[in-house]
């Protein structure tokens, strides 16, 4: 059991850490038999602009899943595991929370790519909950891109940080246009809420080796849960 004055940040997968558009753009236009600069960036939540409707959207996800393990490849977003770490040596508890299960099929394939993919981008966490209901799960601050969860997080008190991208444009903050000010922002609301923040923070850089000189510097912190008892 985790203490209770440790601070837990809520951290979503797709769109937040892992380029989820960008993965999809690509396997969109595999299926089209197009280059993928043929396709606009995605800028709407549904991916209007691919002229996808919902059944299509839904079947281009499936595809891109199953057989062109989506989750395993996807790229990763600058900065997500470099500050993931430094909060994770700050004191705070990573709990990632992904919505990856919500059509019934493939949840073998989508939890093994999950954790392959945490696993080889080293992405820290300490737990790691797939479920749609975010508001169910109790962090201090979430971290999301998506419009509906924000809402609903809000809606029901919780603290979120919205990691921006074209399709929450409009949401008002707190907000963040990378990693390094998702940093800022955790820290200030530690600090607010009166926990000690344990090492200075510097901001996600590209220095050679930092994640992992983290790992062997961090391991109360490291990405795997620790034993119960």
């Amino acid at each position: 059991m985790n203490e209770p004055s440790t601070f837990i940040i809520g951290v979503d997968l797709d769109g937040v850490c892992a380029d989820y558009a960008a993965g999809l753009r690509t396997v969109r236009a595999a299926m089209l038999g197009v280059e993928v600069d043929r396709l606009p960036p995605a800028a709407t939540w549904n991916f209007e602009e691919w002229g996808l409707d919902r059944a299509g959207f839904e079947e281009l996800h499936r595809t891109a899943v199953l057989e062109h393990r989506l989750f395993r490849d996807l790229p990763v977003i600058e900065g997500a595991a470099e500050t993931l770490w430094r909060l994770s040596d700050a004191g705070a508890w990573v709990r990632v929370i992904t919505h990856r299960l919500y059509q019934n099929w493939g949840h073998a394939t989508a939890v093994s790519d999950t954790v392959s993919w945490l696993d080889e981008h080293d992405i820290p966490y300490r737990d790691l909950c797939f479920l749609g209901a975010k508001p169910e799960v109790e962090a201090d601050v979430y971290v999301d891109d998506a419009p509906h969860n924000v809402e609903a997080l809000r809606s029901a008190g919780n603290s979120v940080i919205v990691f921006r991208q074209p399709y929450n444009a409009d949401l008002p903050g707190p907000a963040a246009s990378d990693w390094g000010e998702v940093a800022e922002l955790v820290v200030d609301l530690m600090t607010a809420a009166g926990h000690e923040v344990h090492l200075p923070l510097p901001l996600p850089t590209a220095e050679s080796g930092r994640i992992h000189h983290a790992k062997i510097q961090s391991t109360p912190q490291g990405r795997r849960p620790p034993p119960d008892g």
